[in-house]
């Protein structure tokens, strides 16, 4: 009796284990998966916050809540199932659908770039930023939450495929399982930090009316922190996503056949690993990560000349 109890408690124990293993292989290869999307979720993260702008303080965290909700619907009830439909059915699709995304990160990005070189009309966001401003009653909130829902489908999107790309080769099961902890983990993290954004300059005002001296001093640095900290967000999201979507065309273009572009960037990495020794792996890094924001760069810069600059989208556009 007690050595069948024994081999019971021993299997227990190895299910456990099993189970305690795919749980660490799910998050690694969440992780993985959130790692290569980081371009796009600091891009929404330095959106999202100019939703708020203009609203009344108390209505700022129930209206990022409502955009944070429509969020997750948005990646687990529609991107989710499509993605895991797309990889399953379609899996030769994958490849082009995240070049197609990589290119629409270039030229997001080459467009803030433009916007803040020679001052061209405002992007869309800083459109869907003014709008907030001017309709900031209760009124509009619906509207506006609404318009922000939309604005984030297209980067869960973004979002969602570049996950699914890292993860492709894992079993069904395991894939819906790590693209719900993506989905889930990257709306808590972007939605997560966007409240602490937008809440630090009342935080700062708070303390700045507190007795302490030194509590005053916290509360006007944080205060004067706000408009700094959304401009290096603003930087580091364009150059993240130039990057990331420059990185993705490169590997894409290998993957579909043309290998001498990643080829030749590889034979530059494997020489500057080689030649210097202790930081060479880091260096190598930085290799493919320059060579990718370069593409980023003049992609996004060919994407952007064809929407703004050559003659023929004015016209279309004046024809409707």
């Amino acid at each position: 009796m007690s050595g069948g109890l024994f081999a019971l408690l021993d299997d227990v124990a190895a299910l456990a284990r099993l189970a305690a293993a795919s749980v660490d292989d799910v998050g690694a290869a969440a992780g993985r998966a959130s790692a290569k999307a980081a371009g796009v979720v600091v891009d929404d993260t330095a959106v999202t916050p100019q939703y708020v702008a203009g609203v009344a303080a108390r209505r700022e965290l129930p209206i990022i809540k409502k955009i944070a909700v429509g969020s997750l619907r948005n990646k687990i009830l529609f991107i989710l199932p499509a993605a895991l439909i797309l990889s399953q059915f379609l899996p030769w699709a994958l490849t082009p659908l995240l070049m197609l995304g990589g290119t629409y990160l270039c030229y997001e990005g080459a467009e803030k770039v433009w916007e803040r070189l020679f001052h061209a009309p405002a992007g869309h966001h800083d459109q869907d930023a003014e709008t907030v401003q001017e309709q900031f009653g209760p009124e509009h909130e619906g509207p506006m939450v609404a318009g922000a829902i939309r604005t984030d489908f297209i980067l869960s999107a973004e979002i969602m495929v570049i996950a699914l790309n890292e993860v492709a080769d894992e079993p069904f099961v395991s894939r819906a399982v790590i693209l719900l902890v993506v989905a889930i983990a990257i709306t808590i993290l972007v939605y997560g930090v966007v409240a602490l954004i937008v809440k630090m300059d009342d935080v700062g005002l708070h303390l700045t009316q507190r007795a302490s001296a030194a509590a005053r001093r916290v509360g006007h640095a944080l205060v004067n922190a706000m408009p700094r900290l959304l401009a290096v967000i603003s930087v580091v999201g364009t150059a993240a996503m130039l990057w990331v979507g420059g990185h993705i065309l490169l590997v894409g273009v290998d993957d579909l056949g043309w290998h001498w572009p990643y080829d030749v960037v590889h034979h530059w990495e494997e020489r500057v690993e080689h030649a210097v020794a202790g930081v060479g792996s880091a260096l190598a890094w930085c290799v493919n990560t320059a060579v990718s924001l370069l593409i980023g760069v003049v992609w996004g810069a060919i994407v952007v000349a064809v929407m703004h600059v050559l003659p023929w989208p004015k016209k279309v556009a004046a024809a409707h």
